[in-house]
This record gives structure tokens, C-alpha cells and sequence, in this order.
């Protein structure tokens, strides 16, 4: 039977950051997928910055290679508040068949061995997880998505209702006019909102997604809300449409547990606040791998969970805690009209929000006030 330090289950962005983070570190590992690479995975393919960051410090430096920067950002509130500004760095928008094959080539190149097989089995072998009976590892880290098995065999159960969100993508011509992503948010059916993120070659990611409370979402009312909050986008030149949950990060379940992680959707490491996931994705999955290999090589294979929520909390605690009080504050319509309000009249507060939305970013006071000025004001 073959034998690895880390098996990693899920080879879009977390998987593969664990995957390479492990092999930094000396250990052996499985990266095991049930697709074959490039395939498509339904996602706003918002790439943020902080994300580069992460594949930098990994070894990864042409992750958007080949694709133009998207300098700016628009957002509109429920109540019909715009702000427009140019971001402190640009975002990417790059298809996950493009991106997630990349970090696979990566993660290979970096000597992760590859298996393509539908994960079915965790079985505990004295020291050792046997994984659907072909190959054993010491530690394993599930970043297999939104309807983990890793997950399942931990006894987590998916998020509940308010805490998950449906999204349905597509590609449609890109609008005219200058390259930014653009967020619609709606109040109707909040929260809610719709995306357009120009990738660079005439097309551009469009999306619509909420929260899911009670009844089920159809496919019909998800492209109609697409259609009503971008009206410049035509329904009929919309293809490849795909849709996904999104586990929401304020309802997590534990970060593992002995040998065994999560990472990435795994993980319901969504951003609550915009639905960003890649970032989290890399971040956690960096932090799964290393935990791993590290709890192998210093013969404390039980302790991996012990060291990553560890890392986890040191590295995105803080922001958590603030990315999940925003959701909470966010709930009030009125409390998003003026804190959009606020980034419109001030570039700090606009680049608050996007730190906060799109990368780990916190809530500061001055933030809060102007924000509150608003309201007094509204």
C-alpha cells in the first residue's frame, strides 16, 4: 500500500496550497481529486491580492499570468448608494479551469504525487488514516468544498439556513466602459447581490447569489435576479451557467481534529460579507499543509489539528471575529447604505471595507464612526 505524511483531499485552491505548503515543509504527499485538470468550477473568479500573497510566499508568482489587472471597484447598496474608487491593489479575474490548473501544476512540480479518485472512505489504522482502502497517510486535510467527506466523516453537518448562500455564475460580453468589478446588492430578498467582473478578453464573470432562508432557490429566480440587477447584461448572451453554495464563514465547524483538518469551503471559509473565498482558500490550505507535515515530522501526528486551529486563529482569528460582526451589522439594510455612503466620501473607509471583504482585513474605529455619522445623517 502506498504511504504518505499528508494526503490531501480537494485540488482546487485550498487543496493545492496545502499541497505545496507540505512539501515545503519535506513531506510526502497525495494530492487526490475526483476530476481531471483543467475543469470548470462555478465561482465569481475574483482574484484578490491578498491571495498572490499567499501563492507568492508558496513559490507561485504567474498564478494570473496572462491576464490584466482590474484597477476598481463599484458597489451599490439596497438603498441605491454607489461608490466607485480605484482599489490600493488590483484584483484579477481569472476562470477557475485557468487558475485551479495552475496551483495543480504547481503542487506537482513541488513533487506532490497526484491520484484522481472519488474519496469515499477514512478508516483509522492505528497511527496511520487508510483512505478507500488504496493508500494510507499520517495526517490528511480535506479541502474537498462545499459538500466535504472529509467533513462528513469529522460528523460535521453543513452549514443551516442563514448561514449558506446559492450563487448561480456565467460568462456574458463584458460592458462597456472602464475595467472594474462591479457588485449590485439588492433589497430585495437581502442579502443579496449580483457581480460583473471583467477578465480581460472581451468576457466578463456575471453572477447572481443570497443567503438561503427557508424555501428552496429555483434556477429560474436566480437568473431572473441576475437579469433585474444588471439590466446591461442580456440573459440570452449568458452562457455556461453554473450554480454553487457557499458555505458562509459564520458558522464554522472546529479547524479538525487529531489527524484529520479542514481547509477552504471545507471549512465554510466564505467571506460573509462578499462571498470571497479564494483568499481564504490559499490561506487556510497554506496553514493545513504546514500544520501537517510539521505535526509528522516532530512525531505528533495526533496534535495537527491542535497546531493548525492554532495557526488559523493567530493568522485569521482576529479578522473572523470582524468579518462576522459586519454579517451581523450587515443585516440592517440601512447599515449597508451608510457604510457605502462612507467609502464613497472617504478613501479609508473604502479601503477598509475591501480589506476587510476581500482579504483579512478589520473593522476600525474611525470606520465605525463615519459609518455611524451616516446614519444619523440618512
Amino acid at each position: 500500500m502506498e504511504e504518505y505524511d499528508v494526503a490531501v483531499v480537494g485540488a482546487g485552491p485550498a487543496g493545492s496550497a496545502a499541497a505545496l505548503a507540505a512539501r515545503r515543509a519535506g513531506a510526502s504527499v497525495v494530492l487526490v481529486d475526483r476530476s481531471d485538470f483543467p475543469r470548470d468550477k462555478a465561482c465569481g473568479d475574483g482574484i484578490a491580492p491578498h491571495a498572490l500573497d499567499v501563492l507568492r510566499d508558496l513559490g507561485v508568482t504567474d498564478a494570473v499570468a496572462g491576464f490584466a489587472p482590474v484597477p476598481a471597484l463599484s458597489l451599490r447598496s439596497p438603498g441605491g448608494v454607489v461608490v466607485g474608487r480605484r482599489l490600493a491593489r488590483a484584483a484579477y479575474t481569472v476562470p477557475r479551469a485557468v487558475f485551479d490548473a495552475g496551483l495543480v501544476a504547481a503542487a506537482l512540480s513541488a513533487g506532490a504525487v497526484w491520484r484522481r479518485r472519488t474519496v469515499r472512505s477514512i478508516n483509522v489504522d492505528g497511527h496511520r488514516l487508510i483512505v478507500d482502502g488504496a493508500f494510507a497517510t499520517r495526517t490528511l486535510v480535506g479541502a474537498d468544498g462545499a459538500g466535504s467527506t472529509v467533513r462528513r466523516y469529522l460528523g460535521f453537518p453543513r452549514n443551516p439556513d442563514g448561514h449558506l448562500a446559492l450563487a448561480i455564475r456565467g460568462y456574458a460580453p463584458a460592458p462597456t466602459g472602464p475595467a472594474e468589478q462591479r457588485i449590485v446588492t439588492a433589497a430585495r430578498r437581502w442579502p443579496a447581490y449580483a457581480w460583473a467582473f471583467p477578465i480581460g478578453d472581451g468576457r466578463a464573470n456575471v453572477g447572481y447569489g443570497e443567503v438561503l432562508r427557508g424555501p428552496a432557490l429555483t434556477r429560474e429566480h436566480l437568473v431572473e435576479r441576475l437579469a433585474a440587477l444588471l439590466p446591461d447584461v442580456d440573459p440570452a448572451g449568458v452562457t455556461d451557467l453554473k450554480a454553487h453554495l457557499l458555505p458562509l464563514s459564520t458558522h464554522r465547524p472546529p479547524p479538525g481534529r487529531g489527524r484529520v483538518l479542514l481547509a477552504g469551503d471545507a471549512l465554510s471559509l466564505i467571506n460573509p460579507f462578499t462571498g470571497e473565498g479564494i483568499f481564504y482558500a490559499v490561506r487556510s490550505g497554506a496553514l493545513a499543509g504546514a500544520a501537517a507535515a510539521h505535526a509528522v515530522q516532530s512525531k505528533a501526528d495526533a496534535d495537527a489539528a491542535r497546531r493548525y486551529a492554532a495557526d488559523l486563529d493567530r493568522r485569521l482569528g482576529r479578522h473572523l471575529r470582524h468579518s462576522g460582526v459586519a454579517a451581523a451589522l450587515g443585516r440592517r439594510r440601512f447599515m449597508v447604505d451608510a457604510a457605502v455612503r462612507a467609502a464613497r466620501d472617504s478613501q479609508r473607509v473604502f479601503d477598509t471595507m475591501v480589506e476587510l471583504g476581500l482579504g483579512d482585513g478589520t473593522l476600525t474605529a474611525g470606520t465605525l464612526a463615519r459609518i455611524g455619522g451616516g446614519i444619523v445623517r440618512r
